[in-house]
């Protein structure tokens, strides 16, 4: 097998369940023989871990989150860096982003990024970034200082908050950035005279790990009180996914219809969420279950009717990019709802792979789960047909075969590591 190249991937936070895409995109570049160096800018938060993140061989290291957690790291680092001849241009940048943004972050992000370049390995032939917001800005920072070239992967906030002067001056110091939508990749593209150098790569999912196993379809339809027809979503209580407007839309539930909805997820917005299910009557008939391993929410997804996500954009511009948990209910056979903004057009073909309604709107998103709790059969046709779309067009590795041409494993990489695997 040809020797392992070897990059530093500069992360918001390892390991997070929110984002089990870059965990399965890791695995997935070591098996075709990339030498992975994880750097966080964070430390876990999240109470479970995935079953990937296990496999995954790279080591992880931590940089201070914050300068003050430990200055006398921060301070070897700047004697250790400030002699080489990057430095003066990784400061000269800062300071021009500095001025354009004077807060406490963008000194934060120097600090990191003085840690990271003091600290990485001297195999490190390259820094790639998950995500274009701060990974990227330490990334950028770091990889002047140490004279190397540098790359991102761009999913949804990042794209769509980072102030427009910033997005500039990082495609231009970039080399290659991947995204994950075409509708991130056409935003992106207006900010840069060398469109070429973004690409769109669908994270898609591992489908080993999500492999086929719907029970025989459910004739739930909705007036048996014993039996209700099972509601599931799955994401953060945070405001870009909507969940104060899918509570709008159960409340206007005709009355004599049967349901009950289990929420997955975390987040800030988790107690608001139950304080307004309880006003709008619907606390008896909703399952908060928090944050859950894999493995649960698989079970979920299985004896779940039909998944539900209204995500939406968020006051400051915030919105998914295309979320990875209706690519995962797709692939039990799970028909989805879910609303037309972002990439999520792109997945769902609107009445034959799933239903889409617009952002904001509870009305229309109350007569479409009201349908399709009537319509058991319409449920399964729905979510057969999403499953066979998925399976063709987002296999996670399409991604992975170009994401490794991007970080210079060829042809021959990938058939010396079908060999050693």
């Amino acid at each position: 097998m040809p020797a392992a190249k070897t990059v530093a991937f500069v992360l918001k936070g390892y390991p997070r369940l929110s984002e089990t895409f870059i965990a399965q995109e890791i695995r997935a570049l070591e098996e075709r023989g990339l030498d992975i160096r994880i750097y966080a800018l964070r430390h876990p938060t999240d109470p479970h871990t995935h079953p990937i993140h296990a496999e995954i061989l790279a080591p992880v290291a931590y940089l201070p989150e914050y300068l003050h957690d430990d200055p006398a790291r921060v301070w070897r680092a700047w004697r250790t860096v400030r002699g080489r001849r990057g430095y003066r241009d990784a400061r000269r940048t800062w300071l021009a982003d500095l001025r354009r943004d004077p807060s406490r972050n963008r000194v934060r992000r120097f600090g990191q990024a003085l840690v990271l370049a003091a600290e990485l390995p001297a195999e490190v032939s390259r820094l790639h970034a998950h995500f274009l917001h701060t990974p990227a800005s330490v990334a950028r920072y770091a990889a002047l200082i140490c004279g190397l070239p540098w790359s991102c992967s761009a999913h949804a906030k990042d794209i769509w908050t980072t102030a427009g002067w910033e997005i500039r001056r990082k495609l231009a110091d970039l080399d290659w950035l991947a995204t994950c939508t075409r509708t991130g990749r056409d935003h992106l593209a207006g900010f840069t005279a060398r469109p070429d150098k973004i690409t769109l790569v669908y994270h898609g999912l591992d489908l080993d790990r999500f492999p086929p196993g719907r029970i025989p379809p459910s004739e739930r339809d909705g007036r048996a009180p014993e039996d209700p027809v099972r509601l599931l979503s799955v994401g953060r209580a945070v405001p870009k996914k909507g969940y104060p407007v899918l509570l709008d839309a159960l409340a206007r539930l005709p009355s004599g219809l049967n349901w009950r909805l289990t929420h997955i997820g975390s987040g800030s917005d988790l107690a608001t969420l139950k304080t307004r299910a309880a006003q709008l009557g619907l606390a008896d008939r909703i399952d908060w279950l928090g944050a859950r391993a894999q493995d649960d929410v698989l079970r979920a997804y299985r004896a779940a009717d039909l998944f539900v996500l209204a995500s939406r954009a968020g006051p400051d511009g915030d919105r998914d990019g295309l979320p990875n948990v209706l690519m995962e209910a797709q692939s039990q056979g799970l028909a989805c709802v879910a609303t037309r903004i972002s990439g999520i057009p792109e997945l769902i073909t609107d009445g034959d792979t799933g239903i889409l309604v617009p952002p904001d709107d509870a009305n229309a998103l109350a007569r479409t789960i009201a349908e399709l709790v009537c319509d058991p059969a319409r449920r399964t046709r729905l979510g057969t047909a999403g499953a066979a779309r998925l399976r063709r067009n987002f296999s996670h590795a399409d991604g992975i075969d170009v994401l490794a041409e991007k970080f210079g494993l060829g042809v021959a990489d990938r058939a010396a590591a079908r060999v050693c695997a």
